[in-house]
């Protein structure tokens, strides 16, 4: 990919936005299609699994990688054609039916057969209104700090409350290892809801049979990614990271403990839908993405919280860059660090024009899994820190059109845990960018997120009105 500073086109500008998103796949529709892997052969991770993996091992007790999904399903609800809906969708994809034993210390997949999976209903239409949804999220949050075992399984929790006559939640508890973001919004959402209108009606489902599975993805990737493909990749990231790579000094609390507890906590916020708005009209007039515009800012409040020009932070690309597998479920991100230079003042406009260039050019080498940059650059690593960042920034996909007044969430259930020091998650919604800034309990006290938060926003509003002011 060449990279140019001449203004990305709009229609450009959206497919890309999509593609950091991992939504869109990139690759030529007439590439060789990924085949079936080989039967009876023992089947790898991925390697975005993998890193997951490897990292889950640092406390295989704590729930790092464990995530809640939120259903909404208002209306009327045909609780035995729902339980019939999420079977098919299980069934359907291999990759919620995987567990990841180890042989002489390598962990490899193990897809089981699918058997029917019963969603408890948890009925709480008895209590008081005012406290339902309170006692849905305590109970899904003690579902969702129970750690899985990835060796034997299942990797999903499944519970159906039921809040009134006309309202109901699935609440879902799973590992981050057998799904990403666009598994949950572009995919299992949408097939659940049409599954589920059709069984509800006496009729079939209505969707094709998937023609892979997320096991062929990750043996195809394993023999794809083979040295002479890997050489010039990695050479640039050696570039990129290798000199003098900096360690984000923010100001903390507490005093860094010698080695890392996962212990967190979130905290939810919300952009107003005017200035949401604002932002996409920004980055419109701009020729960037809406992640460039959000991303540029969150690294303008670190660079003046910690007084630095040079920051790396963490960041994840989709890698569904093949159309066989834009509506499989798995996990298909890879880790990227982005390296911002702010030196000399620069306008926000500046900035983001700055932004622009290093996320360009780290996802025309997005292929080089993140685990082997990181073996290869080999940074001083100790147990209190992540290597090469340790504050991570994501963007979510928006939620796929339905026909069905249904809507899911991955921001309501705190599960008490937090893989770097500091993360920030976005949803893009109708209604207005939500959040949550998710950090260490050892490293920061509540009411200096609080604070955090309502700076990034304030920046945020000064940003809209004057993009060309000095940071």
């Amino acid at each position: 990919m060449t990279v140019s500073d001449s203004r990305l086109s709009e229609a450009k500008t959206a497919l890309l936005d999509k593609y950091l998103r991992g939504e869109l796949p990139q690759a030529a529709r007439t590439q060789r299609g990924i085949p079936r892997r080989p039967s009876g052969e023992r089947i790898p991770l991925s390697f975005g699994q993998q890193q997951v993996w490897l990292h889950a091992q640092m406390a295989p007790d704590r729930p790092i990688y464990n995530e809640c999904i939120t259903v909404h399903l208002p209306g009327a609800l045909d609780v035995a054609a729902l339980e019939r809906s999420f079977n098919e969708v299980i069934r359907r994809h291999e990759a919620w039916r995987t567990t990841f034993p180890t042989v002489d210390g390598e962990p490899f997949q193990v897809i089981h057969p699918a058997s029917p999976i019963a969603l408890p209903v948890i009925h709480l239409e008895g209590l008081p209104e005012d406290q339902r949804e309170t006692e849905a999220l305590r109970l899904a949050t003690e579902d969702a700090r129970l750690p899985f075992d990835l060796a034997r399984g299942p990797l999903l929790r499944p519970r159906l409350v039921r809040l009134g006559d006309a309202e109901h939640g699935l609440f879902l508890s799973l590992h981050h290892i057998i799904f990403d973001g666009v598994s949950i919004y572009d995919v299992f959402l949408p097939e659940l809801a049409a599954i589920y209108e059709a069984f509800s009606a006496g009729k079939p489902s209505p969707l094709p049979e998937p023609t892979i599975q997320y096991a062929d993805y990750a043996y195809w990737q394993r023999r794809r990614l083979q040295p002479e493909f890997l050489t010039e990749h990695l050479s640039y990231w050696q570039h990129q990271l290798s000199a003098d790579l900096p360690m984000l000094q923010l100001p903390t609390d507490y005093t860094r403990p010698a080695a890392q507890t996962f212990r967190g906590v979130l905290q939810r916020f919300a952009l107003s839908k005017t200035l949401t708005d604002a932002l996409k009209e920004l980055s419109r007039r701009e020729g960037v993405t809406l992640y460039m515009t959000l991303v540029s800012a969150f690294i303008a409040m670190l660079h003046r919280y910690a007084g630095q020009d040079d920051i790396v932070i963490g960041t994840t690309t989709g890698s569904r860059d093949r159309p066989e597998i834009e509506n499989l479920m798995g996990f298909f991100l890879n880790t990227l660090a982005l390296r911002t230079d702010l030196s000399g003042d620069p306008t926000y406009r500046e900035l983001l024009r700055r932004v622009r260039r290093a996320t360009l050019d780290d996802q025309a080498h997005r292929d080089v899994p993140f685990e082997l940059v990181v073996r290869t650059l080999q940074p001083q690593r100790n147990l209190a820190q992540n290597p090469l960042f340790q504050v991570m920034f994501t963007l979510e996909p928006p939620l796929a059109p339905l026909d069905v007044p249904w809507s899911i969430s991955q921001l309501d259930v705190d599960v008490g845990k937090a893989k770097f020091d500091l993360s920030i998650e976005l949803d893009d919604r109708p209604e207005g960018i939500i959040g949550r800034f998710e950090y260490r309990t050892d490293l920061f006290a509540p009411g200096t997120i609080t604070r955090m938060i309502g700076h990034w926003q304030t920046l945020l509003a000064g940003i809209v009105a004057n993009p060309n002011l000095p940071l």
